[in-house]
């Protein structure tokens, strides 16, 4: 084929992208978390499991050669020489990105939580439930302005993240500075092979509802938010931090339910992340059946009517 052998493009194909940086641009390889990478010149390119994507383009491939074509514009036949004149020689050097040191600021406790209760149980939140979060300080209420916050834990039982919402008609929301997101909103049982991913904390709790009403038992199920998607826009697309933490300590997980909102961006996160942990995991896209999400979808099994209202992050706004 134009100057080079079937068998020097099959030798060719069988290097992965991985591989390929490690030995001949370690200077491009990027250490994200686990077996994540990404490139220095493309942070939106993500490698993992054997496999490579870029998100800000839409596409992705397997093998250096195609990394080699579609990302740095060679020729078919320039990528096959390239990566067979090469021999594989040396160690990998990392740039490895270290977390930043984050301290948290929570908002101030108001002296109750009826707000936040009447608020919850009104977008049908199970009351038990609430009251179980509240006292096991997963929520709580601020003071002035009465904002439901939905606490992450460490795992010494420190606080390291904080999403807040407004209980009023205006409806602020966002999370506390120095928040951490590998820490965000959760709810881990004894379940050993199934986490249930959701976009934020009232889904999360919406869905325990939901579980609870048709018999099921909530506390037992790992259930993770991650205070948002990651697929709004494509650039952005990256395996959540919070979803990378929980399976680096829950090894024995072998299935992911992306209980994410039956939308375009719901929809893009979740390709997004079944490319990124198809090959180690069972990942499965599980939007309502019914509504944009489990919150809709809980409110239309109750008979709730909910209000639609306009969203801003702002946590001192009134």
């Amino acid at each position: 084929m134009g100057g080079v052998s079937p068998e020097e493009i099959a030798q060719a194909r069988e290097m992965d992208l991985l591989t390929y940086l490690q030995n001949y641009e370690p200077y491009e390889l990027v250490h994200v978390s686990g077996n994540t990478y990404s490139t220095k010149t493309h942070d939106s390119l993500k490698i993992s499991n054997g496999k490579w994507m870029w998100f800000s383009r839409g596409f992705g491939g397997r093998s250096a050669l195609d990394y080699l074509i579609k990302v740095k514009g060679y020729s078919f036949i320039d990528a096959v020489r390239t990566i067979n004149k090469q021999e594989v020689r040396k160690s990998p050097v990392f740039v490895c990105k270290k977390p930043k040191e984050k301290k948290l600021i929570l908002p101030k406790k108001n002296i109750s939580n009826d707000r936040v209760i009447s608020y919850l149980s009104h977008r049908g939140i199970d009351n038990e439930l609430i009251r179980h979060c509240i006292k096991e300080g997963y929520i709580y209420e601020t003071f002035p302005h009465h904002n439901v916050v939905f606490i992450g834990f460490d795992e010494n039982k420190i606080p390291k993240y904080a999403g807040y919402r407004s209980t009023n008609n205006k409806r602020f929301l966002g999370d506390a500075e120095g928040s951490d997101k590998r820490y965000s909103f959760k709810l881990l049982g004894e379940d050993r092979e199934n986490i249930h991913v959701f976009e934020s904390a009232i889904d999360l709790l919406s869905y325990a509802t939901l579980m609870k009403l048709n018999g099921g038992d909530w506390q037992r199920e790992n259930l993770l938010s991650l205070a948002g998607v990651y697929g709004m826009k494509a650039e952005d697309s990256k395996l959540p931090e919070a979803l990378q933490k929980v399976l680096s300590e829950r090894k024995f997980i072998k299935r992911i339910y992306l209980n994410f909102d039956n939308d375009n961006a719901g929809r893009i996160s979740a390709a997004g992340i079944k490319n990124m942990l198809a090959d180690s995991y069972e990942v499965c896209y599980m939007p309502p059946t019914h509504g944009k999400d489990f919150n809709d979808y809980l409110c239309l099994q109750l008979g709730i009517g909910k209000e639609k209202k306009m969203e801003r992050s702002d946590e001192f706004g009134r």
